[in-house]
């Protein structure tokens, strides 16, 4: 297949980009309080060695699709007992947040750069026996170097924006010299693979799959802090609304303060997306002239609300209540994961914003274990039915966690067909 012009002019471009490129990114890692020898890895200078024997490579871009592989990965390992894995992303929160929650014979490192040089010390160093694209995170040199050395390779939960469709439609060639490189491509939805097809991938090869971020594994809980929480709130009735985004807190803290007209003692956890934006939320629930706790502060939730200003601790929030509003959904954001609020045992309120996991929530409300909601009158309304109604809010719970628990034999499944596509099972694993 002849290289295309584009490819040829990136990779000269990348190299005379590196020096700068290295220094910035390592930079960045650095200023998150990533240790110098990790930070290294962008250049793709490994920090730990390489276990013998079969390693299969998941590459993700941030936090949502790394997360979204650990499912994926624990049932691989099952079926695949003497095979090691290794994640690689490209933030300092994602590799955190995997780090503590890696399954079983999992690495996780940060990801080269797309740069000949950085690949190069990569690939020689981990020498995968397949490697797994997750989403669209599809960087040229690193999916040809790859397939160059013989390496089995899939796009998993493969999802292209209709944006970058029509761009690789006006690059047929482009697009079959880069997609043509994997064995599987497994897309999240129908749709999607249809779409695929238009772009000169290999439609032999192209196969709707399950969006995998709708499977990810149950998020960790810190039994002490709950057990703090449960002590302070003294048997309150609570609410949470997570990963809340701008603009999204006012409709929240104005239904919780029409809610405590009803229903004095309630209290309400709210967890913004970005824990960052803490100091901006907290004046906001002032000016609504509610009290308030913070995580950051170390409180416990005592207050009308409690803002839960951390990074990883949602799990341990969760816990907390049967009810989860689900931000990222009253705007055109596109809503959050679902599944995560299911496999804890709650039933989920979510905008009707949910274009990323639209089948997901069609799925669970379907089983009433979901309900969309038009705004803020709405919401207070659900809320307060389901604070109201001990039976209403139990079946909801109920049909979360059968939803959840329905969800397994669909990811088996998954695991399986990449399993034989990426010839991965030998005589040991049979």
């Amino acid at each position: 297949m002849a290289v295309p012009f584009l490819y040829r002019a990136w990779v000269a471009a990348s190299r005379v980009i590196l020096p700068v490129a290295g220094r910035r990114s390592m930079a960045k890692l650095r200023r998150a309080e990533v240790s110098s020898q990790r930070a290294r890895e962008k250049l793709g200078h490994a920090s730990q060695p390489r276990p013998e024997g079969q390693l299969i490579w998941f590459h993700a871009a941030s936090v949502g699709e790394s997360l979204s592989v650990l499912a994926l990965i624990d049932r691989m390992g099952r079926a695949l007992p003497q095979a090691h894995f290794l994640i690689t992303s490209g933030t300092a929160t994602s590799a955190r947040l995997v780090g503590s929650r890696l399954p079983p014979r999992t690495r996780h490192q940060f990801a080269p750069l797309d740069a000949p040089g950085p690949l190069k010390r990569f690939l020689d160093h981990w020498r995968p026996n397949a490697a797994l694209f997750v989403e669209s995170e599809l960087w040229p040199q690193m999916l040809r170097r790859t397939h160059a050395r013989g390496t089995a390779m899939a796009l998993i939960n493969a999802r292209l924006s209709q944006r970058s469709i029509e761009s690789w439609q006006k690059r047929p060639a482009l697009a079959g010299f880069l997609f043509g490189v994997f064995d599987l491509i497994l897309t999240q939805n129908d749709a999607m693979a249809r779409a695929m097809t238009t772009i000169n991938t290999p439609a032999d090869r192209v196969t709707p799959g399950i969006n995998l971020k709708s499977m990810a594994g149950p998020l960790p809980q810190d039994e002490e802090t709950i057990a703090e929480a449960r002590e302070a709130l003294e048997g309150r009735p609570v609410w949470i609304a997570s990963s809340t985004h701008p603009g999204e807190e006012k409709a929240v803290l104005e239904a919780h303060r029409q809610l405590l007209e009803r229903i004095p003692e309630l209290c309400l956890i709210l967890v913004p997306r970005h824990p960052e934006r803490g100091d901006e939320v907290a004046g906001l629930i002032a000016s609504y002239g509610l009290t308030h706790g913070r995580r950051t502060r170390g409180h416990m939730p005592r207050e009308q609300v409690y803002l839960a200003d951390t990074l990883g601790e949602l799990g341990t929030w969760y816990a907390l209540s049967e009810i989860v509003f689900l931000g990222g959904s009253l705007h055109p954001i596109g809503g959050h994961n679902p599944y995560e609020v299911a496999q804890a045992g709650a039933m989920v309120l979510s905008g009707t914003h949910v274009a990323n996991f639209a089948e997901t929530y069609a799925e669970m409300e379907a089983a009433g274990a979901a309900r969309l909601v038009a705004g803020t009158q709405d919401l207070a309304d659900r809320v307060g039915a389901l604070l109201r109604n001990d039976i209403a809010r139990a079946s909801g719970v109920a049909a979360a966690k059968a939803y959840a628990a329905g969800q397994t034999d669909k990811l088996d499944s998954i695991a399986e067909r990449l399993i034989t596509a990426l010839r991965l099972r030998g005589e040991s694993d049979a």
